[in-house]
């Protein structure tokens, strides 16, 4: 019992022990933990403290910026607004000086408005005076006097009409010239065809220089009864291998070069044999010319001609007009013709047949005397065309005024066919020689002041000095002029003389 005692007394000692040191390192470690807590708390404050600080510093820095910036703007504003008063200020200044202006101006205006007032009271008085003394010269009325001013005012009126419409009219004029260069280059590019000069010599070749002694024959008798039968001239010259026809009928022409040729092939050359061979070779130059002026007409697209007209035709492919072959210009002026007359509204079918047969009278012209133009109309008009071909075909060189739309067509159309490059072989130095020897011969008469060649020569048109020439001198001087053309100078065909006279008033405005 003892023994337990002491056991448990000693082992309250001991626990009483160890509690005491349990205690004792609780309370350190306490302690401990405290002291690091303060610690941290005293460091947090710390840190705080500082950030506040500089919280601080950064609101009174940003502070003093939002300031600086904002005494910059009112700087700004302020030197804005004083800018602006200055500108008022000089506007101020400005009106200020225009309003003195034109008080000015406005007491100008009242001085010489009252000068005026003077002055027209004046005039009215001097007027009334005028009117009487004019009144008492003159023998007239006011109301006379107002019909003579009226009278006079009347007359500027017309005469500022009368140029009015010569205005108008020139201005109708080059309208009308725009139009018409226009329809004729219009019509030019439709029927635009290529042209190649031609010449009509007529050379017969032969096979050999033994064939000229067959051709002339014994004494002759082979080359007269060739040229007897033919009507042309046969020259056997010293050209190589070649017989040259010559005469002023290209038809007969055309005749001798195909007996002669077919008498060499068949090579029986004889007087009877020649008679033989050409009239043969009439006939068959009768049926080329129908068949060439059907053909031509049928290209054209006229119809119903006569059966004389289209032999005539077709005799116009062996004639030629300063190389241009007459038969393929006849057709090219129908088709220009019936083009224009489309553009225009006229008569299609008047204007290509009167082109077709426009120059219908050089198949005859060495036959007949005169212009080609009237022995063409003559014979349109005997062949039944009508009223209208007949006026244009004679027109169409102007040796009747053309009178209607279709006339002045086929002149037009003629005129652009032969003026194509090429189209004929005349060169232009020889041409320009024979319009000035036209119009020298026009000059070198007295009182005569221009004169002017056109229709490419076939008309003269001079211009004579009215104080020098009288009326009967100028149908003297137009026949005087014919007589010396006729007697000087070698044309085809005819050429009109026109004198012109006229009087003329003239005054100046100063």
């Amino acid at each position: 019992m003892t023994y337990v005692l002491i056991a448990l007394v000693s082992a309250l000692v001991a626990g009483g022990i160890g509690a005491g040191f349990t205690y004792l390192y609780l309370r350190s470690r306490a302690n401990s933990t405290v002291g690091r807590a303060e610690l941290d708390a005293q460091r947090l404050v710390e840190e705080a403290e500082a950030q506040r600080r500089e919280m601080v510093l950064q609101a009174r820095d940003e502070a003093l910026r939002i300031r600086d910036e904002m005494d910059r703007e009112v700087v700004n504003r302020r030197r804005e607004v004083e800018r602006i008063e200055r500108r008022i200020e000089q506007k101020e200044e400005q009106l200020e000086k225009r309003t003195d202006l034109v008080d000015r101006r406005e007491k100008g205006l009242q001085r010489k408005e009252k000068e005026l007032d003077e002055r027209e009271v004046e005039l009215q008085g001097f007027k009334a005076r005028q009117e009487e003394e004019l009144q008492r010269i003159a023998m007239l009325t006011s109301e006379q006097a107002r019909e003579l001013l009226m009278q006079r005012v009347e007359e500027e009126m017309v005469d500022i009409l009368n140029r009015r419409v010569h205005e108008l009219e020139q201005e109708a004029k080059l309208e009308a010239d725009r139009r018409a260069r226009k329809i004729l280059a219009t019509t030019i590019q439709r029927i635009a065809s290529d042209y190649v000069a031609e010449t009509t010599v007529s050379v017969v070749p032969l096979p050999s220089d033994d064939m000229k002694g067959r051709i002339i024959g014994r004494e002759g008798r082979n080359i007269r009864a060739l040229e007897q039968a033919t009507g042309v001239d046969l020259i056997v010259d010293d050209t190589p291998e070649a017989v040259t026809l010559s005469g002023f009928d290209p038809v007969r022409r055309e005749i001798a070069r195909r007996a002669l040729s077919r008498l060499i092939q068949d090579g029986r050359i004889h007087p009877a044999r020649i008679e033989e061979v050409v009239t043969k070779s009439k006939q068959e130059l009768e049926q080329i010319m129908r068949e060439e002026g059907e053909k031509v007409a049928y290209e054209a697209n006229v119809q119903g001609l006569h059966p004389d007209l289209i032999k005539l035709l077709g005799r116009m492919k062996y004639r030629t007009s300063y190389g241009q072959n007459v038969l393929a210009h006849s057709l090219e002026v129908s088709l220009v013709a019936g083009a224009l007359a489309a553009e225009l509204g006229a008569d299609v079918n008047i204007a290509k047949t009167a082109g077709l047969l426009h120059d219908i009278g050089k198949a005859v012209d060495h036959e007949v005397d005169g212009p080609h133009a009237l022995i063409g109309a003559d014979i349109a008009r005997r062949l039944g065309r009508s009223a209208r071909i007949v006026h244009a075909i004679a027109a169409h060189h102007g040796e009747e005024e053309p009178q209607t739309v279709e006339a002045f067509i086929v002149a037009t159309a003629d005129a652009i066919s032969g003026a194509r490059p090429g189209a004929r072989r005349e060169m232009v130095e020889t041409y320009i020689k024979r319009l000035e020897a036209l119009e020298a011969v026009a000059n070198s008469f007295d009182g005569v002041e221009k004169s002017f060649a056109i229709q490419a020569g076939r008309e003269v048109r001079i211009l004579v000095q009215p104080d020098r020439i009288d009326d009967l001198a100028a149908t003297k001087l137009a026949r005087d002029v014919v007589k010396k053309i006729q007697e000087n100078l070698e044309y085809p065909g005819q050429i009109k003389v026109t004198v012109i006279r006229e009087t003329r008033a003239v005054d100046y405005a100063r």
